[in-house]
């Protein structure tokens, strides 16, 4: 379920004894290995605390933002067992003691994405008002960044360019795919040996755990973006009186029967509808891009760019494949919608630079690009025993599905096949679910057109957690909408953290952001 990082300036384990605590919020006894080595690892972390000092250089982070680090058992069912790093970073709250409310954590989602530079977000106008009454607190996940990072492909060849991706591929095309997603799967097991089942949602929540109690915090305010509600969900349901606010930002769909592979093809038929958008944006500007007065129109531009860059490839590294990953960021937020159509414009006219600039690998950025996509692929991969083991059925699925979403289907597919072949035990989706009286009331904000998580898995969050509230921004369509130029979202975020009220009603609409002006 592959998402960007938001704000930024995609032996089995049944948890159903794990549910809810009672309705009163007394915790229930723990009752697994895991759940007893999460309650020693928490009060372990709180009774050390975080040792807060300047970050490391590698973080990039002004001297106004503080790091940590904390500790946290790679396996759960052994708290005395090998243990763990994570980073953690920090700028305090900036109002008056009295109006502190405590650590506001967030995590941006991926599978594999950093929220170290969450507290730079505390100096935006938008987050202004929460910012002063919370600490705002980022960290790295395990497997993510200097969390004990997770490598499954050396940088460079993961980063190759250029590539070719055809829309419908041929037997040729997918017998080397499908060799490419065992020799991944295989090296994530070759890099991270038997330590590599414990890259998974269940022990994300956990050591969220971990993390609420070095923070010195009772109960947990949190927010998730994309993956990161998921996640967020995950911990609900398992530690359901920790919570005191949790967001939920661009809901995954958190059905054990969609864990992961269904959800992935319905993002890539969403894909298709956002692609459609775009172009029609693009079409009702003709007179700035040139690349057509219909939908279809620029669809033709588009074929005809991607038609020469599989003959010659822009600078030598922008083919076929890094143009569909570099327009695919349209998809998800509107903001990418100008440059991307400038950078096609001008490449038709002759100049190549902005579509290089946009679309070529950055070989500064491929650790830690390689170190994200190891890190979604083993939490997707070991999260689930959904995941086909059999080429056939991706390929009927996808293969029916391309047809009527040819733009994403297949590029995601691939990305996600290594989990057809992973090495590591795969867990059973854990049942979110929380019963009424069990949280505090959470709020869930979604865009109707959102691609990368489609809408219906808001509405379906938002059934499964008794008591939260669903806040639909109409008729839009980016990734993330919490901090955005949508002040009526903004303003429901606003007033739940700073006083615990969700909406009136449990379903609430905001009208769509204004589209991007051409330039």
């Amino acid at each position: 379920m592959r998402a960007p990082l938001l704000y930024g300036f995609a032996g089995s384990l049944v948890l159903t004894s794990l549910v809810a605590a009672p309705a009163s919020g007394a915790p229930a006894p723990p009752r697994t290995a895991e759940a007893r080595g999460t309650a020693e690892a928490a009060q372990r972390a709180a009774a050390a605390g975080l040792d807060w000092a300047a970050c490391p250089k590698e973080e990039a982070l002004p001297d106004s933002v503080k790091c940590a680090t904390v500790t946290v058992p790679l396996d759960y069912a052994k708290p005395d067992g090998e243990k763990i790093e994570l980073t953690v970073s920090r700028v305090k709250a900036k109002g008056k003691a009295s109006e502190r409310q405590g650590a506001f954590v967030f995590n941006p989602g991926g599978p594999g994405g950093s929220g170290m530079y969450w507290p730079l977000a505390a100096g935006l106008p938008e987050w202004r008002r929460i910012a002063k009454a919370y600490d705002f607190v980022g960290y790295a996940p395990r497997g993510v960044g200097r969390s004990a990072p997770l490598s499954c492909q050396a940088p460079k060849e993961f980063a190759k360019a250029p590539s070719e991706e055809p829309t419908h591929p041929d037997r040729a095309h997918k017998r080397k795919r499908i060799a490419q997603a065992k020799a991944y799967a295989a090296g994530c097991e070759r890099n991270a040996g038997a330590d590599l089942r414990h890259y998974n949602t269940l022990n994300n929540a956990r050591d969220l755990d971990v993390l609420r109690a070095a923070l010195g915090e009772q109960k947990l305010n949190f927010m998730g973006a994309s993956y990161g509600t998921y996640f967020g969900a995950v911990y609900a349901t398992l530690f359901p009186s920790h919570v005191r606010r949790m967001v939920f930002d661009s809901a995954v769909n958190p059905d054990p029967k969609q864990i992961w592979y269904r959800n992935n093809l319905d993002q890539s038929l969403a894909f298709e509808a956002r692609w459609a958008d775009f172009r029609g944006w693009v079409a009702e500007h003709d007179k700035t891009y040139g690349l057509g007065t219909s939908a279809r129109a620029v669809q033709r531009s588009y074929e005809k760019v991607r038609d020469r860059l599989a003959r010659k490839p822009a600078g030598g590294k922008v083919g076929p494949g890094q143009l569909q990953s570099a327009f695919l960021q349209a998809g998800y937020s509107d903001d990418y919608w100008p440059r991307s159509a400038t950078a096609l414009s001008k490449y038709l006219k002759g100049d190549p630079e902005p579509l290089i600039e946009l679309a070529a690998p950055k070989p500064q950025a491929a650790v830690e690009n390689e170190n994200s996509n190891a890190v979604y692929t083993a939490v997707e991969c070991n999260d689930s025993g959904n995941w086909p083991r059999d080429f056939a059925t991706w390929d009927r699925d996808n293969s029916a599905l391309a047809r009527l979403a040819p733009f994403e289907t297949w590029d995601n597919a691939w990305m996600n096949l290594p989990c057809a072949y992973w090495p590591a035990p795969r867990q059973q989706p854990v049942d979110v679910r929380t019963a009424p009286g069990a949280l505090p009331g959470t709020l869930i904000l979604a865009a109707e057109r959102d691609a990368a998580t489609p809408y219906k898995g808001a509405v379906e969050l938002h059934r499964r957690l008794a008591g939260s509230a669903l806040v639909t921004e109409r008729d839009a369509g980016t990734h993330g909408i919490a901090g955005g130029p949508n002040e009526c979202v903004n303003k429901h975020v606003d007033t739940y953290m700073l006083t615990g009220r969700t909406p009136r009603t449990p379903r609430s609409e905001c009208a769509p952001r204004a589209e991007p002006e051409a330039r």
